[in-house]
């Protein structure tokens, strides 16, 4: 009998739920043809189960069997090569399948394919220990867990720390692999890791490497990372001045901090001049030079109770009151000299700078004022600061009063004109030490209330009200024990009069002559005022008889060459033509009146 040779893959690959297809290629010696092709597969318990059966008069699918309604063979045979589709393929689908073929004369021959399922599993999970974890303890302590769920085959997960995979160690590392196997047939597996961790361990990533097998290859997920809190003793302390942060200086609130350089739990105090403090923070408000000194920060392990110390030095910087020699208040004479000084102890350089009315008067410790006067009484103020430190200062102060007899400064105006009946505020300021005595008296030796008075800085400060009545003087007088000082206000009272404006007219034949004078108002003085009056008196009378005495010769035709009749070329004359034209400021009536006084009507013409 002739042999047949049969061809097939070792192995096909493909994910769950795909197709796959299993190609069986055979020769023989008879050729190809009327053969007949079988299509079995390999039981768990090693056994063939057939499932296909093919020859050239029938196909058959053996019933009852896992793949009776999942597989179909495509060719006949006569090409020498024959495919088996198995459809939604199983993780149940991973076995050996044969395809054995039979010739015409009884020759034989058979092939082996193994089918490969994969299955890509869930993203893997990691969760770290919530708890921390001791140096001191003497067995490796849990670090975390990694777990990948439904994977085919079962995934590999491996450890990592920092980039660097972990191995099992004794006594160090342990790493406890375990896996299950799900109701689907998929795997999942499980890592956990223990460590003997140290202090280093502190700051380390962990994390974990998950490897599994797909078609042609494999693939590879990570976890994130996590870190782990460690518990280590201090074998360090350090305190220190947490603020202010450079020199200190009374007054200031000092914060020292005192802390371990491990994380367990301990007992922290802070002692000075053996006093005790169990805080790691240490306040001193508003300090003092006292609180100068060493402090002294003590750490007890609350496990094995050992103890570790350090200290440090606070010194805290002061500056003592402004001392002023002479001291608060001097008297000096005018034309003294006067040296004075300003010191304050410090434990660092100072600065002194003396002031007047807030201008600076001295760059030096001293002050020295020559041929003192009014001018330079006052008062000083030394300040004394600290360059090295800000908002470091003291002040002094001294008061310096020159003694001498009484100046009253000169007001500016001390001639006036004021209405009557008005009000008028006189002030008046005086210099001198000691403070004089200030009085307000007139020309009469009336003495006026004084309505204000004041002492300041710069001397006494009076103030009176004159009612004006008349002309007045008034005197600001002032006195000391070293003498007196005055000085006088003159005040002129005026009034708003108007005079009337005078016209005077004359009637000669057809020509009339008219003077008209206007004077506008004026202020004219009180003083004044009754000689105007008589003046105008007579003025009118003057005017009266001269109008009398060109009547008188009118009459007897002595005026114009008059003899017997008079001719007159426009109108007739009234008896007493010679008339006064009276004008108001604010009227244009004009009232005529005759030298009888009788009331004539105002005509342009006469």
């Amino acid at each position: 009998w002739a042999d047949v040779q049969v061809n097939m893959e070792d192995r096909v690959e493909v994910f769950r739920g795909e197709t796959a297809q299993i190609a069986c290629m055979y020769t023989s010696a008879d050729g190809v043809g009327g053969m007949i092709i079988q299509w079995f597969y390999v039981t768990r318990s090693g056994e063939k189960q057939k499932i296909y059966y093919q020859d050239a008069t029938m196909k058959v699918v053996d019933r009852g069997t896992p793949f009776t309604e999942r597989i179909s063979v495509n060719g006949t045979g006569a090409t020498g090569e024959v495919v088996l589709t198995i459809s939604e393929v199983q993780i149940e689908d991973e076995l050996e399948f044969i395809c054995l073929i039979k010739s015409l004369t009884d020759g034989a021959g058979e092939g082996r394919t193994k089918l490969k399922v994969f299955e890509i599993p869930n993203l893997p999970t990691i969760e770290g220990v919530q708890t921390g974890i001791s140096v001191n303890k003497d067995s490796p302590s849990m670090i975390g867990t990694c777990e990948v769920k439904n994977g085919f085959p079962k995934p590999n997960i491996t450890w990592y720390r920092n980039n660097t995979p972990l191995r099992s160690a004794q006594d160090v590392v342990k790493i406890v692999p375990s896996s299950t196997t799900e109701s689907s047939g998929l795997f999942s597996a499980k890592s956990e890791l223990s460590l003997k961790v140290v202090k280093e361990d502190k700051d380390d990533r962990f994390y974990c490497e998950v490897t599994f097998f797909v078609p042609g290859g494999t693939r590879m997920t990570e976890t994130n990372r996590i870190n782990i809190t460690v518990y280590y003793p201090s074998t360090a302390v350090s305190v220190w001045v947490e603020s202010p942060k450079g020199k200190i200086k009374e007054g200031d609130s000092i914060v020292l901090r005192c802390h371990g350089n491990g994380n367990t739990p301990s007992l922290i105090s802070i002692m000075h001049d053996g006093k005790s403090l169990d805080n790691d923070v240490l306040v001193l408000k508003n300090a003092t030079r006292l609180h100068s000194g060493d402090y002294l920060c003590t750490s007890t392990d609350t496990d094995t109770f050992e103890e570790i110390s350090a200290n440090t030095s606070v010194f805290v910087n002061y500056l003592d009151p402004a001392m002023v020699m002479p001291n608060d208040v001097i008297v000096v004479n005018q034309g003294q000299k006067l040296n004075a000084t300003c010191n304050a102890s410090s434990t660092l350089q100072t600065h002194t700078v003396w002031f007047k009315d807030e201008k600076e008067v001295s760059k030096d410790q001293s002050l020295i004022l020559n041929n003192n006067t009014f001018d330079t009484a006052g008062t000083y103020v030394c300040v004394v600061t600290v360059p090295e430190i800000e908002g470091m200062e003291t002040r002094g102060t001294l008061h310096v009063n020159v003694q001498g007899p009484p100046e009253i400064m000169e007001p500016e105006n001390m001639e006036m004109e004021e209405s009557f009946q008005t009000t008028v505020d006189l002030s008046c300021k005086v210099r001198g030490f000691p403070a004089p005595s200030v009085t307000w008296t007139t020309s009469d030796g009336k003495v006026l209330k004084t309505a204000s008075q004041k002492e300041t800085e710069e001397g006494i400060w009076s103030e009176v009200s004159v009612k004006v009545t008349s002309d007045i003087t008034v005197f600001c007088n002032a006195s000391n024990d070293h003498g007196t000082d005055a000085v006088t206000f003159s005040i002129k009272a005026t009034t708003n009069t108007t005079t009337p404006a005078t016209t005077t007219s004359t009637t000669i034949f057809s020509a009339t002559v008219k003077a008209e004078t206007a004077i506008p108002p004026k202020k004219i003085k009180k003083e004044g005022s009754g000689v105007i009056i008589a003046v105008l008196i007579i003025c009118i009378l003057l005017l009266a008889i001269l109008g009398s005495v060109l009547y008188f010769l009118y009459k007897k035709g002595k005026i114009c060459g008059r003899s017997g009749k008079q001719e007159i070329t426009k109108e007739k004359s009234n008896k007493d033509n010679i008339v006064v034209e009276m004008k108001g400021d604010n009227t244009e009536e004009a009232v005529l009146l005759g030298v009888n006084g009788e009331k004539q009507p105002s005509n342009d013409q006469v």
